[in-house]
C-alpha cells in the first residue's frame, strides 16, 4: 500500500513511480490510499465575521479532495501501465486522525510505502505510527528519488538485535529477488552480543537462496545512520533494510538516532521493521 499525501502538498510523481517499479520488480500489486483532509473551523465567534472562516475551510477542503483524487488517478495510470494496480482508496479525515487511519489499513497489507514529508526537520507522525503500531514493515522513500527503482543491490544493517532480525524476515521476498546483498555490521558503535551472528545469518539466508557479502565497517565516531548511509553509497544500493529502534516513554516512542534520520531524510528507499 502506497500512502499518498494530498494536502497541503501532493506526493511527487517520482516517488509514486518508485512504488510502482518496486511492485513490478517482485511481481506484486500495489494499492494507494489518499485522504481528503477535513478542515476544522475554529470556534471563535470573531473569526467568521472578519475572515469568513467557514468559507475558507470549505474551499481548502475542496482543494484537498481535488488533489487527493488527482493523485489517485495519476497513481492508477502508472500502475495500470505496469500491470500492478491493486485498488485506490479515498478516505476523509482530520489531519490528526490520519496516522491512525493508515495504521488500520497498514495492518492488513504486506508493506506500506511512505514518501518522506517535505520538511525533514519536522516530526513524521504518519511514518512513526505505521512503524511502531501497524505490526508490518514500512518502506520509506526519499521525497524526490533521484533514480528509478531496480532491485539490484540491497544493503542490510545487522547487529544481532530483535528489530534487525524482524527486518530481515520481513524483507525476505525482496532479498530473494536482489542480485547482490551486503550484510553490514557497524563496529565500535555499540556492543553486539555475539561474534558468530554474521556467518550464521549468511547460512540462514543461503537456505533461502540468498548469497550475501559480509562486511564490518568502523563507525569512526560517526552516528550509525551516517555509517550506514556511507555503506549504501559505496555499494550503490537500491534499498537499505534495517530494524527500527524506539524507546517507550509514557506510551510514546522516542526514536533512535539512525531510525529518525532514515524517516526524516532517507537517502534511498529504506525498509524499516520494529
Amino acid at each position: 500500500m502506497l500512502s499518498l499525501a494530498s494536502y497541503p502538498d501532493s506526493t511527487p510523481p517520482q516517488a509514486v513511480q518508485v512504488a510502482v517499479d518496486l511492485a513490478a520488480s517482485i511481481g506484486a500489486r500495489v494499492s494507494a490510499i489518499a485522504c481528503e483532509i477535513r478542515i476544522a473551523v475554529p470556534g471563535s465567534f470573531m473569526s467568521p465575521a472578519f475572515l469568513n472562516v467557514p468559507a475558507l475551510a470549505d474551499a481548502e477542503a475542496k482543494k484537498g479532495r481535488a488533489q487527493a483524487e488527482a493523485a489517485l488517478a495519476a497513481f492508477q495510470k502508472l500502475a495500470d501501465d505496469r500491470a500492478v494496480f491493486g485498488e485506490r482508496i479515498l478516505e476523509r479525515c482530520h489531519a490528526p486522525e490520519l496516522p491512525r487511519l493508515l495504521v488500520e489499513y497498514g495492518r492488513l497489507r504486506d508493506l506500506t510505502i511512505v514518501p518522506a514529508e517535505a520538511n525533514e526537520l519536522a516530526d513524521q507522525p504518519t511514518a512513526e505510527a505505521l512503524i511502531f503500531e501497524s505490526g508490518r514493515p514500512v518502506l520509506m522513500l526519499p521525497r524526490e528519488p533521484g533514480k528509478s527503482f531496480a532491485l539490484d543491490t540491497v544493503t542490510v544493517a545487522w547487529d544481532f538485535s530483535r528489530p534487525a532480525a524482524r527486518a530481515i524476515g520481513d524483507a525476505m521476498p525482496l532479498l530473494t529477488k536482489a542480485k547482490r546483498v551486503h550484510i553490514v555490521t557497524v563496529a565500535n558503535e555499540k556492543r553486539i552480543d555475539t561474534t558468530r551472528s554474521g556467518p550464521e545469518l549468511a547460512k540462514h539466508l543461503a537456505r533461502h537462496g540468498v548469497d550475501v557479502i559480509l562486511e564490518t565497517v568502523d563507525a569512526q565516531g560517526r552516528p550509525i545512520g551516517e555509517a550506514l548511509e556511507a555503506a549504501t553509497r559505496v555499494h550503490d544500493s537500491d534499498l537499505l533494510v534495517m530494524g527500527a529502534y524506539g524507546h517507550s516513554r509514557l506510551r510514546e516512542f522516542v526514536l533512535g538516532g539512525a531510525t529518525r534520520s532514515m524517516i526524516t531524510r532517507p537517502p534511498l528507499p529504506v525498509l524499516l521493521s520494529h
